[in-house]
């Protein structure tokens, strides 16, 4: 009994001990993840949890967003999860999102699965049009995206039609023209062709580039109105607030960057907290690095130095397939065309043969008819003399004899010319036996050359190293190292500062390629399907609106900061 009720004692304390826990799915931009919580676990708890389990240290950028009622809140950190507005019905879903964007992606992004996760999170921004992008820069960006997904551009591989079922330009940019998908994947392709050599991180990194300068990127808006009660909107985003007309979210009329602001009061809190945010990380970024983040990027730079050397040593490994395999291709080419010289020399050599066999035959002949059409021309010139010597007594006798003999005269005439033929037929036929046998020597000869002749080019004393999938090369793998020496360090910096020079040149050729482009497509232009967005866009080209995101926020702010704040007063 005593032993029943200790045991019942143990049950009941362990199963007070047990924590209670709720089941969370976590959406990431290509994932899914589900965790058991507790309880009294709070925001951070969960997001430190995710965190981990994505190997993300960049988690300043970032947040776990949830719905209420058809709109969106973030996850408060100090804050128990359940204690939010959440659904009750398990698994509470939250989905794992950017909630803070760089200024400048390339110079603040370190990890690669940073860049990844903000490289989906605005592609499906600018595919949703939450993020306006013009039809001609569209098309560049499902280029990197093509690239990245894809890697490199195989024409025996990627053919007509391999992007069919990928959704890569917003629908009202495909709306807007007269194009079916093979016109539109046909320009695509043209450009992801010229992408060649860039891994998934630098294609995905070329994109955020090109998007981060589009005029809605990173911009969160909220509808205000100023003490006129003029209805307006509030952008929010990496540089500052931006006060906008509600018509036209592409250019604000007034501008206040972070370094002008101090102090932010708001009744909405959602509003307040994405405001501190931004203002934090706006300051942070014009200041040294935090220890972690100076650890991060010499992480990131040694890696992206490795992988430049390895993509470097991976390109001359490929270069000395190809030309292996090139240069087997062209000794298989030598080969057969040898073979077929040879067939044709041994056919040239048989015709020979029998050519002059049948010659050799046919003078023979000719010679033998010869011999006897002479004999019986001597024949007849014997019979003619018989003829003449013998005496005819009557008249009609000699007649006849003289017709005898004029006949004779001309059989023998006859004779001789055509002993004559013969005889210069003959010496023809002796002639073309001669040059069938000169033509026969001349064909053993091509043979003999062929027969002799060697199947391979002349090699180089040194021969290169060879990929090991190359038959009769060799290549020594352990030759290569790693190791980050002073020179490596010179050498690549080298090449860095000439991947520089190089992207200034083609940055040139890529804003020709965008114009030429606009222009190509425009004709194709339905005009009556130009959004509000279009012609606002169009406007600002015209007038020449065509410069950075930075540079226009810029001019905003020439003015004190106590006029813009009138102005605004006044709209």
């Amino acid at each position: 009994m005593a032993g029943a009720i200790a045991s019942r004692m143990s049950f009941s304390s362990l199963k007070r001990k047990q924590p209670k826990t709720f089941t969370v799915r976590i959406v990431t931009m290509d994932a899914e993840m589900e965790f058991n919580c507790e309880v009294k676990w709070k925001g951070k708890d969960l997001f430190d949890l995710v965190c981990r389990t994505l190997g993300l240290r960049e988690t300043w950028f970032f947040g776990l967003q949830y719905t209420i009622k058809d709109t969106v809140a973030w996850l408060k950190m100090d804050k128990k999860v359940l204690d939010h507005d959440v659904s009750k019905e398990e698994p509470v879903t939250f989905h794992f999102l950017a909630k803070f964007y760089p200024e400048n992606a390339e110079e603040e992004l370190v990890q690669e699965i940073t860049q990844h996760l903000f490289f989906l999170q605005v592609k499906k921004q600018i595919l949703e049009e939450k993020i306006y992008c013009p039809p001609e820069a569209s098309v560049l960006l499902a280029s990197y995206a093509v690239q990245a997904k894809y890697g490199d551009y195989d024409p025996s591989v990627h053919k007509r039609g391999f992007l069919a079922q990928e959704e890569l330009l917003p629908k009202r940019v495909i709306n807007l023209y007269q194009m079916t998908p093979e016109m539109w994947e046909e320009r695509i392709t043209a450009w992801y062709a010229e992408h060649r050599g860039r891994a998934r991180d630098e294609a995905e990194m070329e994109y955020l580039k090109i998007a981060q300068d589009l005029e809605m990127y990173g911009v969160n808006y909220f509808a205000i109105r100023n003490k006129k009660g003029t209805e307006l909107l509030l952008g929010v985003d990496a540089l500052g607030l931006h006060i906008y007309d509600p018509e036209n979210r592409l250019t604000p009329k007034i501008s206040f960057p972070w370094n002008e602001i101090r102090n932010i009061s708001y009744s909405d809190k959602e509003i307040l907290q994405l405001c501190i945010g931004n203002h934090d990380l706006f300051m942070r970024r014009r200041k040294a690095d935090s220890l972690e983040v100076q650890q991060m990027k010499a992480q990131a730079r040694e890696e992206k130095a490795r992988k430049q050397m390895e993509r470097q040593r991976l390109a001359r490994e490929k270069q000395m397939r190809e030309e292996a395999e090139r240069t087997r291709d062209e000794l298989e080419r030598r080969l057969l065309q040898m073979k077929e010289e040879a067939t044709m020399a041994n056919e040239a050599l048989m015709r020979s043969e029998e050519t002059a066999d049948l010659l050799a035959e046919k003078a023979q002949i000719t010679e033998e008819e010869a011999k006897l059409l002479a004999q019986k021309a001597a024949e007849a010139e014997q019979e003619m003399q018989r003829i003449k010597a013998t005496a005819i007594r009557t008249e009609e006798e000699k007649r006849l004899m003289e017709q005898k003999v004029l006949e004779a005269e001309v059989l023998a005439l006859k004779m001789a010319e055509e002993s004559e033929r013969r005889a210069k037929e003959a010496d023809q036929l002796k002639q073309d036996l001669q040059e069938a046998r000169e033509a026969e020597r001349r064909a053993k000869q091509k043979l003999l050359e062929i027969a002799t002749k060697p199947t391979y080019p002349p090699m180089n004393p040194i021969p290169a190293p060879l990929p090991p999938d190359i038959p009769s090369f060799n290549l020594i793998g352990d030759s290569l190292s790693f190791d980050f020496k002073d020179t490596d360090m010179k050498r690549l910096s080298m090449e860095i500062e000439k991947e520089k020079v190089e992207y200034m040149e083609k940055s040139k050729h890529l804003q020709e390629q965008l114009n030429e482009l606009k222009t190509e497509i425009e004709a194709l232009k339905l005009k009556e399907r130009e959004t509000a967005l279009d012609i606002l866009h169009n406007e600002n080209s015209d007038r020449g609106g065509t410069s950075s995101k930075h540079n226009t926020i810029k001019k905003l702010t020439l003015q004190s900061a106590k006029s813009r704040v009138a102005f605004f007063e006044e709209l």
